[in-house]
């Protein structure tokens, strides 16, 4: 999966995308895509990560507490 890094706007290729979907993980591996040879893996905090038109990844993947700002719903009865 592509991603853009918005520190130094460039497309970076995510290596393991599972690591996106787990909340408590703040890094990803990825590999930086500029020039013709491939870039070497390393860390790039998930913060600084939105997809490539510019949207901010879901707040699922990056926030471990995101269902505890959800307002408590009504208890059927």
């Amino acid at each position: 999966m592509f991603l853009k890094d918005t520190n130094s706007g460039s497309l970076v290729k995510v290596v393991d995308v599972n690591q996106l979907f787990i909340p408590t993980t703040e890094a990803v591996e990825a590999q930086l895509q500029a020039g013709q040879n491939e870039q070497p893996t390393r860390s790039f905090e998930k913060q600084s990560l939105v997809f490539p038109s510019g949207e901010k990844l879901p707040q699922c993947w990056v926030d471990p507490n995101y269902r505890s700002d959800l307002p408590a719903q009504p208890q059927a009865s």
